[in-house]
Formats: C-alpha cells, sequence, structure tokens
C-alpha cells in the first residue's frame, strides 16, 4: 500500500490507518473490532439484508458490509442505540420463522442462536407468523426447511459466486419472499445441481441441512469458502 492510498479514519474514538476500497466491517475485523453479521461470510459478496451490522457513521445508522471507508470517517459500533436496533432486527428474525431451538438439528451450532445470546435477547415482543411451508427433502443428500431460513442469501451467493452453478435464488417479494432451487421445483429434480455442499456448509441456521442430523448433531463450515478461495488463488 502506497503513501498516498493510506486514509484514516475513527472506529469508536480509535484512530485506524486503512486503504480506501474496503467496507467498513472489513476494517473493523483487521482491527479486532467486533461487529455482529448474519449475511456476511468472507469470501462472499456483501448485500446487508439482514441488517445486523448497523453502525452509527454521522448520526445516521448503516450496514458496515456494504459501506467504504472514507477519509475523516467517524464510526460508533457499540451504542446503546445500536445495541436496541440490534436485538430488534434479531427478534423480528426470530418471529418470521420456526426457530425452536430444542429441535434443531443445528443446536448449540447456529450462529442465528449464538447472536440471540450475544445480544442479550431475551424474549420476542412481537407476533410470531407461524408459517407452515413445505419440507423440501427431494435431494438424495440433503433437505431445506424454509420456516428455519433467514433470507440470509449466502445460499444464494456460494451457489452463483463459488460453485458457479446458479441454483438457489429468491422468489416473490415481502413477506412472501422466500429461497427457491432453479425455476422453483423441488431441490431433487434440480438439474443445475452439483451435490457439492457448500450451501449447506454456508447456512448460518438449521434451514439446510445434510439428512440424518438429529437435534444438536448438525456441525458446519462456513470458513471453508475463504479457505477454497484461497487455495484458488480468488483472494
Amino acid at each position: 500500500m502506497r503513501e498516498s492510498d493510506v486514509i484514516t479514519i475513527k472506529i469508536d474514538g480509535r484512530p485506524i490507518a486503512t486503504s480506501a476500497g474496503k467496507s467498513v466491517l472489513q476494517v473493523a475485523k483487521e482491527n479486532g473490532i467486533r461487529i455482529p453479521t448474519l449475511c456476511h461470510l468472507d469470501g462472499l459478496s456483501d448485500v446487508g439484508v439482514c441488517r445486523l451490522c448497523l453502525v452509527e457513521i454521522g448520526g445516521k445508522l448503516v450496514t458496515s458490509c456494504t459501506t467504504p471507508v472514507a477519509d475523516g470517517m467517524e464510526v460508533r459500533t457499540d451504542t446503546e442505540e445500536i445495541r436496541q436496533h440490534r436485538r430488534t432486527v434479531l427478534e423480528l428474525i426470530f418471529a418470521e420463522g420456526n426457530h425452536v431451538c430444542a429441535f434443531c438439528p443445528s443446536n448449540g451450532n447456529c450462529e442465528l442462536q449464538d447472536l440471540a445470546c450475544e445480544l442479550g435477547m431475551e424474549e420476542v415482543r412481537v407476533p410470531y407468523s407461524y408459517p407452515r411451508n413445505r419440507i423440501d427433502a427431494t435431494h438424495p443428500r440433503f433437505l431445506i426447511d424454509r420456516d428455519r431460513c433467514v433470507l440470509c442469501g449466502r445460499c444464494v451467493r456460494v451457489c452463483a459466486e463459488v460453485e458457479g452453478a446458479h441454483t438457489w435464488d429468491f422468489a416473490e417479494r415481502g413477506r412472501s419472499v422466500r429461497v427457491i432451487t432453479d425455476l422453483d421445483i423441488d431441490w431433487g429434480d434440480a438439474g443445475s445441481c452439483t451435490d457439492c455442499g457448500k450451501c449447506v456448509e454456508v447456512c448460518p441456521t438449521g434451514a439446510i441441512i445434510r439428512k440424518g442430523a438429529a437435534t444438536a448433531e448438525m456441525e458446519k463450515e462456513p470458513e471453508l469458502v475463504a479457505d477454497l478461495l484461497e487455495r484458488r488463488g480468488d483472494v
């Protein structure tokens, strides 16, 4: 990095020298500053859909994963207002799905569950939606329970950006939005699926799992994306 490329920002009052082109989240991670995330995953493009990585810049709340750093920028990551917004967002995510941890294969190995503990979410103050989406178990090795899906888009992005299969996508809008395979057909009939299992590993909840996994037995390796790209020389 050339001296002319160096910019200085402040995160929680701490001066940090970095380079333009990076996101606030990236710079924070590089400097050991924790910002909660759910849709973000190293190696995949950032979309800012989960809203959990909110930070304050210039009196406004913005998603740190999609906001590029700028010289002189001052960022606050851990105010009471930010913590309240994150807890509210998390409550809405829980209310929109079926996240009964006691019966989930990812219990104890779930990023959503970990965030609830980290952010001190003790209750859900909004009515539950109680969705009744059909479980698609037509794939020979994997299944998807859309009631546990948080619409983070990791499966869509890893399938498109890393595997290149473009099997997963979003359909519909608003409260009806959901992930689909190919042109909204059963996963087992999706001819584009390469059976690689990357979507299983990056899913942060128990939505996409390997068949046969009982309660609390599902362990995943989301870091494989960054490792794979590094081996390919794409990072």
